[in-house]
């Protein structure tokens, strides 16, 4: 059993860093940086925590330059606070597709960005999903992955994701759970803490 677990974790960390890549890609700021500036006061004021501007029930989108679909963010409510320089946002969709085709998608009740897109929170019922990918020429197939906590805390300049809460990974049919984690992409690095379990399927290439 211990053998087989260890084989079922050397097969997820070989696909982990898509699954993450996609939502570090998912955190970028262009969603603030294309948004309306508000009108600055006549005199200065100091800031405080409260919104500077709102947007209701939006869906901004990213493409390439030859119009490829990249990334699409869509939300209840938005919220720029100026006194943290943080935008919230409630009921998030958030959809990054590779150059490859691949496609991720990550939701949460909401989520918490930091000025230079360097952070991105995921409060509150945080999947982020890789939906399946097809066999292609040279590359076996690969299974839906999916993550599922209540906190998910990705740092887009050094490339990890975090989560101090009980976490929940999915791999086709087999599935993880541990009471924390703390993933390095740049150093292949996945750390699993507290109580960890794994129960693996029987099937096909096994």
């Amino acid at each position: 059993m211990m053998s087989r677990l260890r084989q079922g974790w050397e097969e997820v960390s070989l696909y982990l860093p898509v699954l993450l890549m996609g939502l570090l890609a998912l955190g970028t700021w262009w969603l603030v940086r294309n948004a309306p500036l508000p009108q600055l006061p006549p005199l200065a004021r100091p800031p405080t925590h409260q919104p500077d501007y709102f947007m209701k029930d939006f869906s901004v989108k990213s493409f390439d330059a030859t119009g490829r679909l990249q990334s699409e963010v869509q939300g209840k409510v938005a919220r720029h606070y100026p006194d943290t320089d943080t935008l919230e946002i409630d009921q998030v969709r958030m959809r990054s597709v590779s150059p490859e085709g691949r496609r991720t998608l990550a939701t949460a009740n909401r989520a918490l960005t930091n000025a230079d897109g360097t952070e991105v929170q995921l409060l509150g019922n945080a999947i982020v999903t890789r939906e399946p990918v097809p066999a292609q020429a040279g590359a076996p197939a690969q299974p839906r992955l999916e993550f599922r906590s209540e906190f998910l805390h990705a740092y887009t300049d050094t490339e990890r994701v975090r989560t101090d809460q009980p976490v929940v990974l999915t791999r086709g049919e087999d599935r993880f759970t541990a009471d924390a984690m703390d993933y390095d992409n740049l150093d292949q690095v996945l750390q699993l803490r507290g109580r960890v379990r794994g129960v693996l399927t029987p099937g096909r290439g096994r």
